[in-house]
């Protein structure tokens, strides 16, 4: 598939607990097979994920068997461990959305795993359509438990539309564009591209593609305030400690004891294979944030 990887970019490592964002398709899933990955673990995050079209099979070592669908909230919480797998489903042509990833703050970072869904409405705001999936904005409130003060909200805008957002002027927000083109201030960002904004502004202004409609994600919170060690699907706060997530994954994928499901809990009966982790880079992992 086409994956653009948004965030973390060189000058940019974490927006709020915002830690990281793939943006992918929109792709022919005829052509490219689609999404196929199976069971591999978390630690340390959760991880939203936000489709404009297709949908996607979920399944996690909690239990939690669900399915993302375009407009829904499908937030995992992976805390101490977690895996799951996550299969665009047969009735899926085009397959279109974002993967996003929030690091937990050191005192909730070994959380109980768990899986929370919500489907915001959507809202009319001066001839946008908004629909705010975590935290606050536009008068809107998602429940979603987080354990960080953050936003995460879809955007669509007319051709040429210039929109006023009121933001808490203590967070830092990023703004990815999905369709079309987004300028804020003298930036522009085309798909796959986050525009930032430090904290400081209370307003910001987002001004649409001229010829068509400007879709986005908005995504804000607080400064994170922490360094994060943050490698393969492992989020820490050392080397040392990601060498540990890693081998307590290879171990449990080598060794499956009924009853005893390890750090990562037990895998679904489905599941047929587990992702490897891969080797381990020849230096140590560093820190940033």
């Amino acid at each position: 598939m086409t994956v653009r990887r948004s965030l973390p970019q060189r000058a940019q490592s974490l927006i709020g607990a915002w830690c990281f964002v793939d943006h992918y398709g929109p792709d022919d899933v005829s052509e490219t097979g689609g999404m196929s990955v199976p069971g591999h673990p978390h630690t340390g995050l959760q991880t939203a994920s936000w489709l404009f079209t297709g949908e996607v099979e979920h399944r996690d070592t909690t239990g939690c068997h669900a399915f993302v669908r375009p407009g829904q909230l499908n937030l995992m919480t992976a805390g101490f461990g977690i895996a799951h797998s996550e299969y665009s489903t047969p009735a899926t042509t085009v397959l279109h959305g974002a993967q996003l990833w929030i690091a937990l703050p050191d005192a909730d970072r070994f959380a109980v795993p768990g899986f929370a869904h919500y489907e915001p409405p959507v809202v009319d705001v001066d001839g946008a359509k908004v629909l705010v999936f975590l935290g606050r904005l536009f008068g809107q409130t998602s429940p979603v438990t987080m354990y960080s003060a953050l936003v995460g909200a879809e955007v669509t805008l007319a051709p040429g539309q210039l929109l006023d957002v009121e933001v808490d002027a203590g967070h830092e927000h990023g703004f990815l564009c999905d369709t079309g083109s987004l300028a804020v201030g003298g930036a522009v960002a085309q798909p796959g591209e986050i525009v930032f904004r430090p904290v400081g502004a209370s307003a910001i202004t987002l001004e649409a593609s001229p010829s068509e409609p400007t879709r986005i994600l908005v995504l804000g919170g607080e400064p994170f305030g922490e360094q994060i060690v943050m490698w393969w699907n492992f989020i820490g706060r050392s080397h040392e400690e990601v060498v540990g997530f890693r081998e307590d994954w290879q171990r449990q994928r080598a060794q499956q004891v009924p009853g005893a499901p390890g750090r990562y809990g037990a895998f679904p009966d489905s599941w047929s294979h587990t992702l490897p982790a891969p080797e381990l880079p020849n230096v140590r992992l560093r820190s940033r944030g």
